[in-house]
């Protein structure tokens, strides 16, 4: 058999297995690596500022195409730069290979320079972490790390090679070789008929879909189902975009930040739901699950065993692929219909649960209807709300959007539509602050990959954490990575400051100083990039117009940087029955449905 470098083989693998990209910065340990990738070509490779920003990069690229992003770094800080992105994709599920070089594997032991136990570090936010210490199992060290990374709820991999090792060569032949068998998890049909014996059976029934419909691809499926059946739906903040927001079945997003007024009150007067590939995070459920839980039945379908039961018992739990289930769960609908025995227009026994979940979809229409928050303001400075009003009203559905943590991730769940699944990415569990500007990038490199680079990105960030990673901007101008930031500046930790309120205080929050803070238009075009400033609500919509146009124009990142009032709070609350609203909204009290109660301005 063919020998070469053990790098040379871990390029072929990374080829076959669809990486046509990859984000890094070389160091002494790894140059093996980047040896490779020069020699055996194929892949293109853009240098990052910062670790974390190729991780960042590889996630955005990852959860765009479905395909594990790959990220590289040296040794010792290179691989430690790495943890928070390993951290942000393993709590969001999305596949990664991350591949770090090392000091020589005789010097591990002596504290040599820059060699430090990075698997250790980073095993518990991976779903593997391993050094390879012989050279002939690099080729099954990395096609293991694509399995694990794909297979079950995705995740981060980290490969380590000490550089000794890297030098070696191998026996390889690609032509022989293949990626491995991801198995995909089937659901017991019992429990299938089991989760249709209660969706039927209840009145106010709601499926609720969670990101795992995203990355399973049921998309189709979750639609044909409630459709099918007539059930409205409600999806968390990684579900966001699974089905467009304009359906007349979708109930927004239940929870106590990122959700509507409309979700929380349809959720609250539910019976029963449906969860699929959701992970009930506390942001959805609140600190009390008491108010959340109420006297519902819930269904919670899984690919990943350990998430059920994690936060609570469900009625009823299934070990599921999402896409699998969801199309089981419709074909067992489909069968009680043809052999008479009930299904969306009844319960099989003669209840007319049919009519009553009639009257509950068109009940929960009239709450989308009318439980709703302003967004139309004109005023100076200008509100958040109005800005994503525009966000709107100018992007098609095609549009990609990224967003982090912040209050504006907060408004933005709460006002942005999404249309499509993959299109509104957000960094949902770990928060990391800046990590919009280089999942931009990665958003932008898989479309490229994937013909389609002329669909456009948007990153929707903060003042404060835009500042986090603001040197992956030489980035996207150096390989000419076009894209739209808009940001909502208020010069302040906003999300930290509405929290500090609670302990009495507005400490160390304030980064406001001069007349307006940081010129961001001035970092922007330190860059070799450009920018406006937007004081005036009626200024939004021109400044982004222009800022599509000058991105096509000089294929590098625009910046729209809006001067939002700087102590505006977000509606938000410990719980989904007692969320403050910011703002006035019009008194409504709901007179039906289990547990009534008020829905005014507190609500």
């Amino acid at each position: 058999m063919t020998t070469m470098p053990a790098m040379h083989a871990v390029v072929h693998i990374l080829k076959d297995e669809g990486v046509d990209v990859a984000f890094g910065c070389p160091g002494a340990a790894i140059l093996p690596l980047y040896q490779a990738l020069e020699t055996v070509g194929g892949i293109e490779h853009l240098i990052v500022r910062h670790e974390a920003g190729a991780t960042h990069m590889a996630d955005g690229w990852a959860r765009t195409n479905g395909r594990p992003g790959v990220a590289i770094a040296t040794s010792g800080p290179g691989g430690t730069n790495f943890v928070t992105g390993l951290y942000t994709a393993f709590a969001d599920s999305v596949p990664m290979v991350c591949v770090t070089g090392q000091a020589v594997s005789a010097k591990l032991h002596q504290e040599a320079f820059q060699a430090v136990d990075i698997v250790e570090i980073v095993r518990p936010v991976t779903k593997r972490a391993v050094q390879v210490k012989e050279a002939a199992q690099i080729p099954w060290a990395f096609r293991e790390a694509f399995r694990t990374a794909r297979e079950g709820r995705p995740g981060p991999v980290l490969i380590d090679i000490p550089v000794d090792v890297a030098r070696r060569r191998i026996r390889y032949d690609p032509a022989l070789d293949t990626r491995l068998p991801v198995p995909v998890v089937a659901p017991h049909p019992p429990r299938v008929e089991a989760a249709l014996d209660l969706l039927l059976a209840a009145e106010r029934p709601l499926v609720l879909a969670g990101g795992g419909v995203i990355l399973s691809g049921a998309a189709d499926e979750l639609r044909e189902l409630v459709e099918y059946l007539g059930v409205p739906f409600q999806v968390t903040l990684m579900g966001k975009g699974a089905v467009e927001d304009d359906h007349a079945l979708h109930m927004g997003t239940t929870g106590i930040q990122t959700s509507q007024r409309y979700a929380n009150a349809s959720f609250l007067e539910s019976d029963f739901v449906l969860a699929v590939g959701a992970r009930f995070g506390d942001r959805h459920t609140g600190a009390d699950l008491s108010v959340y839980r109420g006297r519902r039945s819930f269904v919670h379908v899984d690919v990943d065993p350990s998430q059920l039961g994690k936060v609570f018992e469900p009625d009823l739990g299934i070990v599921s692929d999402a896409k699998l289930f969801l199309a089981a769960l419709l074909a067992a609908a489909k069968a009680r219909r043809a052999a008479g025995a009930g299904d969306g227009a009844g319960d099989g026994a003669g209840h007319g649960r049919g009519a009553q979940r009639g009257a509950w979809a068109a009940r929960c229409r009239e709450l989308k209807r009318t439980l709703t928050r302003r967004e139309d303001f004109a005023t100076v400075p200008v509100k958040a709300p109005r800005v994503y009003k525009e966000i709107n009203e100018i992007f098609g559905a095609d549009t990609w959007f990224v967003t982090a943590i912040g209050l504006y991730q907060i408004w933005g769940g709460q006002h942005q539509k999404a249309h499509r699944p993959r299109h509104y990415q957000v960094c949902g569990q770990a928060g990391p602050l800046g990590w919009e500007v280089p999942a931009a990038i990665g958003v932008k490199k898989a479309l490229q990959g994937m013909g389609r680079g002329a669909e456009e990105v948007v990153g929707v960030v903060g003042d404060y954490g835009f500042q986090f990673t603001v040197e992956e901007l030489a980035v996207a101008a150096q390989y000419d990575v076009p894209f739209v930031l808009i940001m909502l500046n208020n010069t302040y930790l906003g999300l930290i400051r509405q929290a500090s309120a609670g302990y009495g205080m507005n400490y160390q929050v304030d980064v406001h100083y001069d007349e307006t803070g940081t010129d961001h238009v001035k970092l922007m075009e330190a860059y070799g990039c450009s920018g406006r400033r937007v004081t005036d609500p009626g200024e939004i919509r021109p400044a982004i117009e222009w800022a599509r146009k000058e991105a096509v124009a000089t294929s590098r990142p625009v910046l729209v940087e809006i001067m939002i009032e700087r102590e505006a709070d977000t509606p938000h609350g410990p719980d989904i029955d007692a969320v403050r609203e910011s703002e006035p909204v019009p008194e409504r009290r709901r007179t039906t449905g289990a547990g009534a109660l008020a829905l005014g301005g507190d609500a």
